[in-house]
């Protein structure tokens, strides 16, 4: 069944520009006369047109009473003045004119005051949404919260794209409010669930048990949500789906699977990856994605070697909790969970993501795939958190290319493409 007011789907090449503000004034125009309306929209870290996607919205929602565009940051930092107008694509003197109507926001998840209690899921139906992936180490309940923004508009809208995700299977829709705009339980219960699941096991997978925990909590929202949901490759559109958050983000995901799913030969896994981190990631908890999509594809033993010269941040936010523990496969924290229930599950939950998965044998920490990381992160570094280290300068990118044959990949700009071995 088709729920969507709008949509266009790029048959071949991408959608033009008129195609796209065709489809959005089809599915947005008029809809939300004198209403109070909040666009949830990424950070830098994810790939879209926002700048011109930003401003067709704002000439096609005119006729709103409030339009307020808030960064869905889960646990992100916050983005400064000069950001937030370097993410929507405006200069400051048309902040100061053209848009100073216009509300530009943060998410804060750390902060009790712009949060508020939805509801709970309980431990019955958290253990029925784990099913097969369900452990004690699970929070007995969760408490939904959510940026208290959520209730003082009379409706949401979400705009953001859908690409093979290592946590909830496929990005988007609901997932820019939980975690996007919610308070912390959610964040660490929803990721240590995909963590449970293992990457792989998650990955360009569309129904998860993340999935089913986020939509859980979204029925607890009593204000309206529409999704834009766009299917995008290199920057550009190939897919914008608009319709209630479940219709089109299952249309985006499909899609997705199509554009974003690279199939390799299940009897040639490659050995070595030089996986390329664009600078959108300026932190290894977003550039680590240059593993995560490329796991799925290694054989065992091989080696991912992240190749991000201009990081030297592990974690801005995170990173005291990552330096603590380091990056480890799944078993080998829960064969001592006393030690490490302090951590913040959600931290816990990029640890194992980032190291990939393994098993433990004589309590020695036997990981399927190597990790190395050629970035500005020292090697000392490095051996504290368990990750292997290469000299950025050491690395030339022309030996790494045209080398498939040998089992050596190279991808130039990873972290949204999903490799996957043929079944």
């Amino acid at each position: 069944m088709n729920n969507l007011a709008s949509q266009a789907v790029a048959s071949s090449g991408l959608l033009s520009s008129d195609t796209i503000r065709e489809t959005l004034e089809k599915g947005l125009a008029g809809k939300f006369s004198r209403q109070k309306l909040l666009v949830l929209i990424p950070d830098h870290t994810r790939s879209l047109p926002l700048p011109f996607l930003f401003r067709a919205l704002v000439e096609i929602l005119h006729d709103a009473r409030q339009l307020d565009f808030m960064v869905a940051l889960g646990t992100h930092p916050a983005l400064t003045e000069v950001s937030l107008n370097q993410l929507v694509g405006i200069t400051a003197d048309e902040r100061k004119t053209q848009y100073a109507h216009i509300g530009l926001l943060n998410h804060a998840w750390d902060d009790p005051d712009v949060l508020t209690t939805l509801g709970v899921i309980e431990h019955d139906q958290i253990k029925a949404i784990a099913g097969e992936r369900w452990h004690s180490s699970l929070p007995d309940s969760v408490d939904v919260r959510l940026n208290k923004a959520a209730l003082a508009y009379d409706h949401i809208l979400i705009l953001g794209p859908t690409f093979p995700h290592e946590v909830v299977g496929f990005s988007g829709g609901a997932k820019y409010l939980f975690p996007g705009i919610s308070g912390a339980d959610m964040i660490n219960a929803t990721h240590w669930l995909g963590a449970l699941a293992g990457v792989v096991g998650t990955i360009g997978v569309k129904d998860t048990p993340v999935r089913a925990m986020i939509h859980a909590a979204a029925e607890k929202l009593s204000t309206p949500v529409t999704l834009i949901a766009l299917t995008v490759e290199g920057h550009d559109l190939s897919g914008l789906f608009i319709g209630d958050h479940v219709s089109a983000w299952s249309a985006a995901a499909d899609l997705s699977a199509q554009r974003h799913i690279l199939w390799c030969d299940a009897t040639r896994p490659y050995q070595r990856v030089l996986s390329c981190a664009p600078k959108m990631y300026d932190e290894l908890w977003t550039g680590a994605k240059a593993m995560y999509k490329l796991e799925p594809a290694m054989a065992i033993g091989g080696e991912v070697v992240i190749y991000a010269p201009h990081l030297d941040v592990v974690s801005h936010v995170h990173g005291k909790y990552i330096y603590e523990i380091g990056y480890h496969i799944l078993p080998y924290f829960l064969q001592d969970w006393d030690d490490f229930k302090h951590i913040p599950l959600g931290v816990l939950a990029h640890s194992t993501h980032v190291r990939g998965s393994g098993y433990m044998e004589n309590r020695i920490e036997k990981p399927n795939v190597r990790v190395t990381l050629a970035s500005q992160i020292p090697p000392e570094d490095c051996a504290r958190l368990n990750l292997g280290y290469l000299d950025p300068a050491s690395i030339n990118l022309e030996e790494w290319q045209n080398r498939e044959n040998e089992g050596i990949l190279y991808v130039p700009k990873a972290g949204e493409i999903l490799y996957r071995l043929k079944s």
